[in-house]
């Protein structure tokens, strides 16, 4: 296994959050049950924000500048491409071998058609990203998703997810090379990138989200469900919502049946991009 100290290094760090959380729920209120580490993540997503104004976004604003848009796509195709050999083995893994076997083939063909991945003649042969990874596929094979949780520098996440994280960046493209620094400099090509190619959807976020926190969460949540299931979730559960509505005077009390999950599509492209 290569980087072991930077492995060993993210793993603290995020078992340091998960006891952190855990020893930090409000004591009030009863916590909701999607985050009940509410009071530990907002401290958390307070620091990632100071950090992103600090030095990210910075960063990702002279990249943007100053790297010329050609070269900036072939990067973000070459990281893609690795990303996507790691989405066809969890594709695999779900059980979903067509999808699998095309996510094979876009890498085969941006690998020795594209340059290395600099290209991307995969996407005009029809043979689109569809991007899968641990987290999905653990979630596929019926494990829940967990509390919601903000790792620092790293951002939202479940529990589940940040498990899924861990053998992810086992294929990341810092993995690629044996040397430390290579493999650092890497790391931080694919952060300023991915800075850079959301610092539109920033601006939008600044000018429409109230709480940024809970936009940021609730859009996470939804498409990690959408993604898990292929864009098909199971229907929700509408019944607390008509208990916890008084009924006027004289109207018969109304519930609504549990709708009965839907099953997990053999086999459908993902919806929602991580």
């Amino acid at each position: 296994m290569r980087h072991p100290g930077a492995l060993r290094t993210l793993s603290l760090v995020m078992l340091v959050a998960v006891l952190t959380g855990c020893a930090t729920v409000p004591g009030g209120a009863p916590p909701s049950k999607e985050d009940p580490w509410e009071n530990f993540n907002r401290k958390v997503y307070s620091f990632n924000e100071a950090v992103d104004e600090a030095v990210l976004k910075p960063v990702a604003t002279a990249y943007r500048k100053v790297v010329p848009q050609l070269v900036r796509t072939g990067v973000s195709n070459v990281l893609g491409n690795v990303g996507d050999a790691w989405s066809a083995v969890n594709h695999l893994l779900q059980g979903k071998v067509g999808s699998g076997l095309d996510m094979g083939m876009r890498v085969l063909s941006n690998t020795f058609f594209g340059l290395g991945g600099v290209l991307d003649p995969a996407t005009e042969m029809g043979l689109t990203r569809r991007s899968e990874d641990f987290g999905q596929t653990l979630g596929r094979w019926g494990m829940g998703p967990g509390p919601y949780l903000v790792l620092p520098l790293l951002g939202p996440s479940t529990v589940r997810d940040t498990g899924g994280l861990l053998l992810d960046r086992q294929a990341a493209a810092s993995t690629l090379t044996s040397r430390d620094a290579l493999a650092y400099g890497i790391t931080a090509l694919e952060v300023v990138n991915l800075r850079a190619n959301l610092l539109d959807a920033g601006k939008l976020l600044d000018s429409v989200a109230l709480d940024k926190y809970t936009f940021l969460r609730q859009v996470y949540l939804s498409r990690r469900l959408e993604a898990v299931y292929d864009g098909a979730p199971p229907m929700e559960t509408f019944e607390d919502e008509f208990d916890s509505e008084p009924a006027a005077a004289g109207d018969k009390p109304q519930t609504a049946p549990a709708a009965k999950p839907a099953p997990l599509p053999a086999s459908a492209p993902a919806s929602a991009p991580k």
